[in-house]
C-alpha cells in the first residue's frame, strides 16, 4: 500500500524532474552566451558594450537594466538599433537571469545588484552613466544611484517599481523562493508549466498594447524557466518588497537629474504609487506620461521615451537647464 501511495505521488514528480533535466541541456545547447563576461565577487555578469569611437566616449554612457522574469535581450530588442551610434550602450543580465549567475550574499536585493554593476562600470572605466530601469529594475537603478553617484549621474525609470505597495506578489514566486521545497518546485514544475502561461501572461504585461511579432525569441524566453534562473527571479520578486521600503527613505540623496516614464494603463505596477512617489521624492526628476500605455512601453512607445533620454542626456551634460521640481512633467509629459 504504501509503495502505491508513493509511486502515485511520487511519479509525476519524478517524471517532471528527469523532463527538466532533459529540458535544461536542450536549452543550454540552444542558447550560448554572446556578450562579454565579468566576475565580481562569485557573480559573473553578462553583458553587451557597444562604445562609441574614442573621440566621442566622454559622453554619458547609457546604461539598461531589465525588469523581472526578462534578461538584458528585452532592453536591447527595444533601443539597440533606435540608438545605436548616438551612444555608448550597455545592456546588462542583471544577477541570476540571462546568462548572469546568481550569488548567496545578498545580490537577490537591489542593493547587492547594484554593488556588482557598480564594479563592472569601474572595469569598463565608465565614469559618466545614465541608467535607465525599467520596473524591478528601476529598484536596482535608484540602489546604483545611491551605491556609486560619482559615476552615475542620471537616472531613468521605465514603469518602475519603487515604493512599498500593498499586498505581496503572485503565490508561485513565493513558493519558489522558499528554502528546499522552493528548489523541489522549480526542479520539477517550472520548465513543464511555465511555458503553458507564458503567453497569457505577456498579454497581460503589454496589456493594452501587444507583444511585439517574435518577441518571446528575441529575449531568448526559455533561459527564464531554468530551475535556477527562475528560482533567483523569484526571490527577486518575492524580496523586493521588503527591499525597497527602506531604500525609499534614501530617495532624497538621489540628486542626480531624473526621469520617471509610466504608461496610463499599466496594470503590472500602479504609477499612483511608484511614479508619484519618485516624483515626491526625487528632487531633480521629470515625468514623462504616456496615455494609453500599459508596463512595457519601451516596447511600444520607444520613440517617446528615446526622445525623453536625449533630453536627460543633455541634462546631464549640462547644456538644457532642468524645470523647476514643482513643473516636472511639463515639458515632457503630464502627471499621473
Amino acid at each position: 500500500m504504501i509503495l502505491i501511495v508513493f509511486l502515485s505521488v511520487g511519479a509525476p514528480f519524478l517524471a517532471a524532474f528527469i523532463y527538466t533535466l532533459i529540458k535544461v541541456r536542450q536549452i543550454r545547447h540552444r542558447f550560448q552566451p554572446d556578450g562579454r563576461l565579468f566576475e565580481t565577487d562569485g557573480v559573473n555578469l553578462h553583458y553587451h558594450f557597444y562604445p562609441l569611437p574614442e573621440e566621442d566616449q566622454a559622453a554619458p554612457v547609457l546604461v539598461f537594466l531589465h525588469g523581472a522574469s526578462g534578461n538584458a535581450y528585452d532592453m536591447k530588442l527595444a533601443f539597440l538599433e533606435a540608438l545605436r551610434g548616438r551612444h555608448s550602450l550597455l545592456f546588462i543580465d542583471r544577477p541570476g537571469l540571462g546568462f548572469s549567475s546568481s550569488s548567496k550574499d545578498g545580490s537577490d536585493l537591489p542593493e547587492g545588484q547594484a554593488e556588482a554593476i557598480a564594479r563592472l562600470l569601474e572595469e569598463l572605466e565608465i565614469e559618466t552613466a545614465i541608467v535607465v530601469g525599467h520596473s524591478l529594475g528601476s529598484a536596482v537603478t535608484a540602489a546604483l544611484g545611491l551605491a556609486a553617484p560619482g559615476r552615475v549621474k542620471g537616472l531613468a525609470f521605465l514603469a518602475p517599481v519603487s515604493h512599498e505597495w500593498p499586498g505581496g506578489v503572485t503565490w508561485y514566486y513565493t513558493v519558489a523562493a522558499w528554502p528546499v521545497i522552493g528548489a523541489l518546485f522549480c526542479w520539477t514544475l517550472t520548465l513543464p508549466v511555465g511555458g503553458l502561461l507564458a503567453p497569457g501572461a505577456m498579454t497581460n504585461v503589454f496589456f493594452p498594447d501587444r507583444a511585439p511579432q517574435d518577441y518571446f525569441a528575441g529575449i531568448r524566453l526559455p533561459l527564464l524557466f531554468r530551475p535556477a534562473s527562475f528560482r533567483a527571479n523569484s526571490r527577486q520578486i518575492a524580496f523586493l518588497k521588503s527591499a525597497i521600503i527602506g531604500q525609499s527613505k534614501q530617495y532624497s540623496r538621489l540628486d542626480q537629474p531624473a526621469l520617471v516614464v509610466s504608461g496610463t494603463q499599466d496594470t503590472v505596477v500602479w504609477p499612483s504609487i511608484h511614479c508619484e512617489g519618485l516624483m515626491r521624492d526625487l528632487p531633480n526628476a521629470q515625468l514623462l506620461m504616456l496615455d494609453e500605455a500599459g508596463h512595457m512601453p519601451h516596447h511600444t512607445h520607444t520613440d517617446d521615451i528615446v526622445k525623453a533620454l536625449a533630453t536627460l542626456v543633455r541634462r546631464v551634460e549640462g547644456t538644457e537647464e532642468a524645470l523647476p521640481h514643482e513643473q516636472a512633467g511639463g515639458e515632457v509629459g503630464s502627471p499621473v
